[in-house]
């Protein structure tokens, strides 16, 4: 397994909540490329190498997955049971980024393994910050498995 760039995969079916995290990356001169999934199905074949991202390189993955949970097609939980169920996949730091409030959905997601569940904040400097402090730990300060090399 190669190093992995330091990619985003964003799984958000929300046109408006896409742009508010796409500005929010903008505006913390958060500059990694960001792969927008727009539902469960594409995130998993982003992921999986198949659908439209067929050709794409497996040994790069994300450096983290923000997952919203209220997905089309394949829920965000079912997305997250298949990424810990895969042993390609299994250490990817996945954050659910969500507006449920739901307890059941916050208890689900850390049983089927996230790394860390956040609220999205309904004011945009709130969720600025929070997106801030996402990239702020995911992409700099946190030490993952995507910085080292796996040889086979």
């Amino acid at each position: 397994m190669k190093q992995y760039e330091k990619i985003i995969l964003l799984v958000e079916d929300n046109p408006d909540d896409e742009l508010l995290t796409l500005m929010a990356f903008k505006d913390n001169k958060i500059t990694n490329e960001v792969i927008v999934a727009r539902d469960g199905e594409e995130a998993l074949d982003y992921l999986f190498g198949t659908g439209k991202y067929q050709t794409r390189d497996l040994d790069i993955l994300p450096q983290v997955v923000l997952l919203d949970l209220k997905l089309p097609k394949v829920d965000g939980l079912e997305v997250l049971k298949t990424i810990r169920s895969n042993p390609s996949t299994k250490l990817l730091p996945v954050v659910i980024l969500t507006s449920s409030k739901e307890e059941v959905d916050i208890l689900k997601s850390y049983e089927l393994g996230a790394n860390s569940y956040i609220r999205k904040p309904v004011d945009f400097e709130q969720f600025s910050e929070a997106i801030k402090q996402l990239g702020l730990y995911w992409l700099v300060l946190n030490e993952s498995i995507s910085e080292i090399v796996i040889t086979k």
